[in-house]
């Protein structure tokens, strides 16, 4: 027995004034409103309605499950309506992981424009450049920036990409040489970072092929921006990401090297929960994401 679709059938009898009147209010049969009082007293083991050929009332056991049902069914309602508008309405709490760079880069903007248009929410942001399981630390979703993962648990939408190239800097380029082969990188100082499947390699690909080379490490360290700022003062030479090394590029404090040799792109990618139902908050994140870095010449200045 469905307990609160009893207690509405009962309501609905004592508020009509008898069975009939129920019935033909809720467009339903008389009989299926009596069964279902019917066994609601059974359940209950008490009888909370007289019933006569004229007339149906509440008993007093009635008239006093009459009140108390009448305040659950209100709170019921609430519960379900308010429900059904956190999954229109983006409200609560949204609790964010995203890469240090990117963060501290592009997402203030983002957010700024989230939290004007939706206030009700209250955002937690955490920056980091490691991988995060969203349902292991509990957040709704992790912004990464990466070559895609399979992930049976998590939902990865991809929003944009972003091309990786090999950098230094002029002065760098001077000292030691400008390298015209993969092969020469092994005689260069690298600047690497550290969270890269392909350990202490880089994966090129050029007009030959794939090349797989091996980095000698003069830097190794998990934050883009740290990588920038070391090839920028001559330390070696850098392969990163367009989104951080681009203005660097076109001021000339990096220049490109290896220009037919790239990497695989990386993909800017929004991850979460595989739940049936997506709530409003991450939902309309996620669109603003793509209304944003959709293109990506609205954040790498790359067509």
């Amino acid at each position: 027995m469905d307990i609160i679709e009893a207690m509405r059938a009962f309501v609905r009898v004592v508020d009509a004034g008898g069975f009939a009147a129920a019935a033909r209010e809720q467009g339903v049969t008389r009989s299926q409103l009596n069964k279902q009082v019917a066994r609601l007293e059974e359940h209950l083991g008490a009888q909370l309605l007289r019933r006569s050929t004229r007339s149906v009332t509440p008993t007093d056991t009635g008239r006093s499950f009459y009140d108390r049902a009448q305040t659950v069914l209100t709170e019921v309602d609430s519960a379900v309506a308010s429900a059904r508008n956190q999954q229109d309405t983006p409200v609560g709490n949204l609790r964010l992981n995203a890469p240090m760079s990117f963060g501290t880069r592009h997402l203030g903007a983002v957010l700024g424009e989230y939290m004007t248009a939706y206030p009700d929410v209250h955002i937690e942001v955490v920056l980091n450049d490691r991988f995060v399981d969203p349902i292991e630390e509990g957040f709704d979703l992790s912004i990464r920036i990466s070559e895609p993962r399979s992930q049976t648990s998590l939902i990865s939408r991809e929003i944009s990409r972003t091309d990786r190239v090999l950098c230094a800097a002029p002065g760098y380029l001077e000292r030691f040489g400008e390298p015209q082969l993969p092969a020469d990188l092994s005689a260069h100082r690298c600047l690497h970072y550290g969270y890269q499947e392909t350990g202490l390699r880089w994966r090129l690909k050029g007009p030959g092929g794939p090349e797989s080379v091996p980095v000698n490490c003069a830097l190794w360290s998990n934050n883009g921006d740290l990588l920038r700022a070391a090839a920028c003062a001559g330390q070696g030479v850098a392969l990163l990401p367009t989104f951080i090394v681009d203005e660097a590029l076109r001021l000339g404090e990096l220049k490109q090297v290896l220009p037919d040799y790239r990497l695989a792109p990386l993909a800017l990618q929004a991850i979460y929960p595989r739940h049936r139902h997506l709530s409003a908050k991450v939902r309309c994140f996620v669109a603003l994401l793509e209304d944003r870095f959709g293109s990506m010449s609205n954040w790498t200045g790359s067509p």
